[in-house]
């Protein structure tokens, strides 16, 4: 096995990256450039020496050797899409950069890789950052621009990182698409010459698409054949391009988008781009999921809690919200085993309706009349913690905060100010505006008793203008946006760590590895439809992991799709990630309470596997409409299987379903099912599934015995 280390070697002027089940190579070729060799399947530096050389087609294809630029410079004869691009002082637009020098140091008990890369004529310098990630396979990659000069020099494109795949008979990219209501839509396509872009231009990371990819040769399935994969940690515009040459050289390009944005790098200054997470599966796509969930865990999580079942007000009283309902509905929560209860939208200033009051960050007394502590205090008498919904981005053209500083939201002098559900967006980058937003979170939760906030973001941003910037910074907009968020979420975490947050933007529109550094969990969709949740939570499960995605049960029929839907079904479609109640309980009988009580107290016995285990999507059946997911611990000792039925057609029975993840030797029982079963059996042979009709689902518990013989299938 191959040592997990970074290593440099000399004679070859090679660079190696090896984690447990994978090796990542470049090296420095003729011309001071560097040049990536391979990615893939363990190997030595000596395995691929030989693929370090310069090569040409024609005076019209002279330097194919950059197609594989492991971080390219726009200039010269670099025609790919560039990972850098920049204007100098005196006007020219072209870099010339060459390799000039290296470290290898230990951040936090990893080792970096630190390649520091000089223009020969202009004071640019730029540093590649590799972090490697062994026990996952991953490589985290980043990138540092300084002006060493004395004069500014303008950044038109500052990527990430680039990442080469090795050459495939052909390329397959997935990826996601979606819109309000319907996010994380798993898409596939065959790469041919040319660009495929996938991007965000709205100012947050966007539901329409999210930042990651995978690649394989369009063979790999869930547990087999080899996938290149990945994901950006940026919560605004951002861009991905997939880009095939003539030459069949495939290479992903990622970072900040570079539409509508420059940067201007004064005397002395550095740019440092997001982190862009890479990564290698021989064991298909489960494995990169896998990974990446336990990755997210381990190094990205703000911390390793376990989330708590959550009950939220909105769906069941919207903007009418009062001290007396809400402390109806947490007795009702309680009754149900709910840990922590949120109040959603409506509790402040003179919020009845989404047209008004969002701004005034004020307790409206006349819904709370003794303020929200009432409420905080019969919530904590109940056995439970409280959360509280905000939106601190945004503001109601029609509130108090709006009528004193209208030149606080982003505008255009000379153009209408477009409103998006009936607000604008606040600069937030300005000091005073991130100053505001700090005092009064600062004061809602110095003096309530808070444990969780629900950080709501529900409009794009338009009219991309900075007054009180000088019009070469205009362009800079969209990413101080994102970097006054960070700092905003980073010093409230500071001030208060016992406080959970939770990301959210109309549904799942701002979801990424950069807001996960603070968020513990993020509302993937308005849609809380818990068949329509099967496909959402599918495509979120390929990067994001489990325990950050909160699923509600709500009422049925819902309104999204009118479609009615057993609380059996809606509890087992929520179950599968941090369980959330959304229902009018005031609404419900003692009866469904009780029900509801049981599927919590179900949740609460199989969360440690679904929170913190291995998660298997089982696509076998996926043709016959059934969708099943099922969680693991790390020894293969104890699982559970939620399985989902869309309809049944023409009196068929359903094929046994195979797991996953168990071991071959040891026995199992099934909670519920006489009989004993060997993991052999279960994942080669599989296991019947009693699913019938319309919309039917199950749930089954599989633990280890200390029996010595498997019964009968």
């Amino acid at each position: 096995m191959i040592d997990v280390t970074i290593q440099y070697q000399q004679e070859q002027r090679i660079f190696a990256l090896q984690t447990k089940n994978s090796s990542y190579m470049f090296g420095i070729n003729d011309k001071g450039r560097l040049q990536h060799l391979y990615w893939g399947l363990p190997i030595g530096v000596e395995d691929c020496a030989s693929l370090l050389r310069l090569s040409s087609h024609s005076s019209f294809d002279a330097e194919l050797d950059r197609e594989a630029e492991e971080y390219s410079f726009w200039g010269g004869t670099c025609y790919t899409e560039p990972s850098l691009k920049a204007i100098m002082p005196d006007g020219v637009r072209d870099l010339s950069v060459q390799y000039a020098g290296h470290e290898i140091t230990e951040q936090d008990g990893r080792e970096t890789l630190v390649i520091t890369l000089k223009d020969k004529a202009y004071p640019v310098e730029t540093k590649l950052y590799y972090r490697v990630i062994p026990e996952y396979d991953l490589v985290e990659r980043s990138a540092k621009i300084s002006n060493t000069g004395d004069q500014e020099i303008m950044l038109e494109s500052m990527q990430s990182a680039a990442w080469s795949i090795p050459y495939l008979q052909d390329y397959r990219l997935t990826h996601v698409t979606g819109k309000w209501s319907g996010e994380f839509q798993l898409r596939d396509t065959l790469l041919t010459e040319g660009k495929k872009v996938l991007e965000s231009r709205r100012g947050f990371t966007d539901g329409h698409a999210n930042p990651w990819f995978a690649i394989d040769d369009g063979q790999a399935t869930e547990s087999e054949g080899r996938v290149w994969f990945g994901a950006l940690a940026w919560s605004g515009n951002w861009k991905l391009v997939a880009e095939k040459t003539a030459f069949s050289h495939v290479k992903i390009t990622g970072g900040i988008n570079d539409f509508d944005n420059s940067w201007l790098l004064g005397a002395g200054d550095t740019f440092e781009t997001p982190v862009f997470v890479g990564g290698f599966s021989d064991g298909g796509f489960g494995r990169m999921s896998r990974h990446m969930h336990h990755y997210q865990y381990d190094y990205v999580l703000p911390n390793n809690e376990t989330r708590k079942v959550l009950y939220n007000s909105w769906e069941a009283t919207y903007f009418n919200v009062n001290a007396q309902d809400q402390m109806a509905l947490a007795e009702r929560a309680a009754r149900a085993g709910v840990e922590l209860f949120v109040v959603d939208d409506g509790w402040f200033g003179g919020r009845n309706h989404d047209r008004a009051g969002l701004g005034d960050w004020y307790v409206n007394k006349e819904k709370f009349p003794n303020g929200l502590g009432e409420l905080i205090d019969r919530v904590h008498e109940l056995g439970m913690e409280f959360g509280i919904w905000v939106e601190p981005e945004s503001v109601n053209p029609d509130s108090e905060l709006y009528r004193q500083h209208p030149d606080w939201v982003y505008h255009f002098p000379t153009r209408d100010r477009t409103e998006l559900r009936n607000q604008l967006l606040l600069n937030i980058s300005k000091p005073e505006v991130k100053q505001f937003i700090l005092a009064f979170m600062t004061d809602l939760l110095h003096n309530h008793k808070i444990k969780f906030i629900k950080w709501d973001m529900n409009r794009t941003i338009t009219e991309p203008g900075m007054k009180d910037h000088s019009l070469n910074r205009q362009k800079e907009v969209w990413v101080r946006h994102v970097q006054a968020l960070y700092e905003i979420w980073s010093e409230l975490r500071s001030r208060f760590p016992h406080v959970e947050f939770e990301t959210c933007a109309g549904g799942g529109s701002r979801i990424d590895l950069g807001i996960f550094r603070f968020a513990e969990q993020s509302w993937p969709s308005d849609n809380t439809d818990a068949f329509d949740r099967l496909s959402i939570q599918e495509g979120y499960s390929y990067i994001y992991a489990p325990r950050t995605m909160t699923c509600w049960v709500t009422d049925s029929p819902t309104g999204m799709n009118r479609r009615s839907l057993s609380l059996k079904y809606r509890f087992h479609s929520a179950m599968m990630g941090t369980l959330g109640i959304g229902s009018n309980l005031n609404e419900w009988s003692d009866e469904s309470i009780g029900q509801c009580a049981e599927f919590v107290k179900q949740y609460k016995q199989i969360r440690p596997l679904v929170q913190f285990g291995n998660q298997y999507r089982l696509s076998e059946l996926k043709h016959k409409g059934v969708t099943a997911v099922q969680y693991a611990d790390a020894a293969g000792s104890e699982h559970v299987l939620f399985a989902f039925l869309h309809s049944q057609r023409l009196g068929e029975p359903l094929p046994r379903l195979r797991l996953k993840g168990l071991v071959a030797g040891k026995c199992y029982s099934i909670d519920g099912l006489p009989g004993t079963w060997s993991g052999r059996a279960l994942m080669n042979v599989g296991i019947e599934l009693p699913l019938r009709g319309d919309f039917d689902s199950l749930m089954y518990r599989i633990r280890e015995i200390n029996e010595k013989k498997a019964g009968s299938l």
